[in-house]
């Protein structure tokens, strides 16, 4: 159940991060960093490991785009 509901989170995490591809609107990739951080902790507390290593990926792509953009743009 852990592993669905992190799966969930990090779908609607991945939904938010193609809003913070836009220029000017990376900013919102500080939101979406926790929200995924919330959908790994799901995901670590689960037996299947795939909800955690799906939002690690979505926090990766906030990261690399907060790394392209200087952290603020």
């Amino acid at each position: 159940m852990a592993n669905i509901i992190s799966i969930l989170i990090g779908g609607i995490a991945l939904v938010l991060a193609f809003v913070g591809l836009v220029p000017l609107l990376g900013w919102t990739n500080w939101l979406i960093l926790p929200i995924a951080a919330l959908g790994a902790l799901f995901g670590l507390i689960s037996s299947s490991k795939s909800g955690m290593y799906f939002c690690i990926i979505v926090m990766g792509i906030c990261a690399f785009r907060l790394w392209i953009g200087g952290g603020i743009i």
